[in-house]
């Protein structure tokens, strides 16, 4: 008989009951390589929670080398455990928690429901909702079709069904786009951005990587059109903007600049070849030691985010600018690229773009909102236009943040790491779910939450959410000082206030008067605190000669003057 025995309790003793049956052998003095192989058997979630249990079985459970058995047995045809610092670890995990699911607004069935799972694929990055199907892009590079199609249910009758097949696209991605508007019935051509080999100069067999982007028929996977950029150019990220007549890709390279260049959308499956001009964007041009980190598009508008934190607008269009800013004052017709900064208090981390509205989220997790309201889509709890940054003080820390035409989405984590969904706006067509007439103010919604999700994003008729988790790559929070959480601007009337961050405040104050020694210490450090609350001026007067006072009375004469 084999029985574990812990390392740091040593081997059971045997009782009369166990007596022929053998001696207890230590998990111990099996070779590590057997020990591995046998617990590479066990399903990752086991796998976990044996390596909780004592420090040995942590250290083997976290082993590389039984990472690289459970990576070959989830995905077989993975060529490359990929880069990190624990590859084998990143690429089983990945590959164990990818999945994509998704929730029909109309019909019967209100439930959520899972993709087909390419076998191909290694983890999930990426995806986009088009028309008919949904595209996914993997961490090596691969961009999965996942089709609509007809299928035969249980009961033999025949039924349609998102995602239930798929196919690849293409290899080598980095990026891809369609049309930004909500509505995916305009989302009619694909825009991959993608590395090919391209041959060198005639007489030679050499050749040299170059950007491409792709353009492929969304409803067949059909490529219709192809432009190849110079070798010295690399890119990292596109999206679109505008019409179709006048489609604007933009491009961001390695280096942190953005190049733009036109394209007719209507002409693009007539068999021709011609050139495009490739333009430095004006946000680079004006401001070039600014280094864009990413960037995000609808219709009529694009928002940069810098590698600083700061975010710069461009509007193309006065009916959405008066929307986002309530006026038309620095609106320039004839200059729609020229750049306009936010001023946000803290450096924003990501952002999400809807139709007249947008959602930021800083690096203390704060989630500011802006633009039109009518519907109620900024969750403030009212429905009055914001035309600056308002933060949404209930709500921290999010996951993903995604805005629509009329209604916004939040993921957030609960302190028992189980994952909830969050909208505020219209509540038409279902797109609420379990609040049929919206809400002001952002509400749990009635969606089951896969645990590692991670992005979302909703259509007309469907909620899609994306699940997969990267050890090397989330979103890291940083806390609020106690100063700053005390010390924000002055909130609106009516707004709720962030109870749990002054809480935490009040305690650090307390924590800190508590460890003075005297009754005259402690007076001096009430002062200082003081003045660091957001109180008015006469307030703080108060204060302070109110303890003077105090201190006068206790100490028997006078204490030392008010600070100013």
């Amino acid at each position: 008989m084999v029985k574990r025995s812990c390392p740091s309790c040593g081997p059971e003793l045997g009782g009369e009951e166990k007596k022929g049956r053998g001696n207890p052998i230590s998990v111990q003095l099996f070779p590590p390589e057997l020990v591995e192989h046998i617990i590479s058997f066990l399903p990752v979630r086991d796998l976990v929670a044996l390596g909780q249990t004592c420090r040995y079985f942590h250290e083997v459970c976290d082993a590389e080398g039984v990472w690289r058995l459970i990576c070959r047995r989830l995905s077989p045809r993975l060529r490359d455990q990929g880069s990190g610092v624990r590859p084998w670890k990143r690429a089983a995990i990945l590959n164990y928690t990818k999945g994509l699911y998704f929730q029909a607004f109309g019909g019967r069935r209100r439930c959520l429901s899972k993709s087909v799972a390419p076998l191909l694929a290694h983890g999930y990055r990426r995806f986009l909702p088009t028309k008919d199907h949904v595209f996914i892009l993997d961490y090596v590079g691969t961009l999965f079709f996942l089709k609509n199609a007809l299928v035969s249910s249980t009961l033999g009758q025949m039924q349609w069904k998102r995602a239930c097949r798929y196919v690849v696209l293409c290899r080598g991605a980095k990026d891809f786009a369609s049309d930004p508007r909500c509505d995916t019935a305009y989302r009619k051509y694909l825009y991959v951005l993608a590395t090919r080999e391209q041959q060198g100069m005639v007489g030679t067999t050499s050749s040299r990587a170059c950007d491409c982007v792709e353009v492929y028929l969304q409803s067949s996977g059909q490529r219709v059109f192809k432009m190849t950029f110079h070798h010295s150019m690399s890119f990292k990220q596109i999206v679109l903007v505008g019409q179709e007549t006048q489609r604007a890709l933009l491009l961001l390279t390695e280096e942190g600049k953005i190049y733009s260049l036109v394209v007719n959308e209507t002409q693009l499956d007539q068999p021709r070849s011609y050139t495009v001009q490739l333009a430095l964007r004006k946000v680079s041009h004006c401001l070039p030691h600014l280094r864009v980190a990413c960037m995000t598009s609808n219709q009529s508008s694009t928002l940069y985010i810098t590698e600083q934190g700061g975010v710069y607008f461009e509007v193309h269009t006065p009916g959405v600018y008066r929307d986002l800013f309530g006026t038309l004052q620095a609106f320039d017709p004839l200059d729609q690229q020229m750049p306009l900064a936010l001023s946000l208090p803290a450096k924003i981390l990501f952002c999400a773009l809807g139709y007249n509205h947008l959602g930021l989220v800083d690096e203390f997790g704060r989630i500011f909102m802006q633009g039109n309201n009518r519907y109620g889509q900024l969750g403030t709890g009212d429905k009055m236009d914001r035309g600056e940054p308002t933060q949404v003080r209930y709500l921290q820390r999010p996951i993903a943040l995604w805005c629509g035409l009329n209604h916004s989405l939040v993921l957030s984590q609960s302190s028992d790491f189980s994952k909830e969904l969050l909208g505020c706006g219209c509540g038409a067509g279902g797109r609420l779910p379990g609040w049929p007439k919206g809400s002001a103010s952002f509400v749990k919604l009635q969606v089951k939450v896969p645990l590692c999700a991670c992005a979302l994003c909703a259509t007309r008729d469907c909620l899609y959410m994306l699940s997969s988790h990267d050890i090397e790559e989330h979103t890291s929070y940083r806390d609020l000082p106690a100063s700053r959480v005390v010390g924000t601007p002055e909130p609106s009337l009516g707004a709720p206030q962030d109870p749990g961050g002054t809480a935490r405040a009040c305690e650090e104050y307390l924590s800190q008067i508590h460890s003075c020694q005297t009754l005259q210490d402690r007076m001096e450090k009430m002062k200082e605190i003081v003045g660091w609350m957001p109180l008015m001026a006469a307030q703080k007067d108060f204060f302070w000669e109110a303890l003077d006072m105090l201190q006068r009375d206790v100490g028997g004469g006078s204490g030392p003057p008010a600070p100013e």
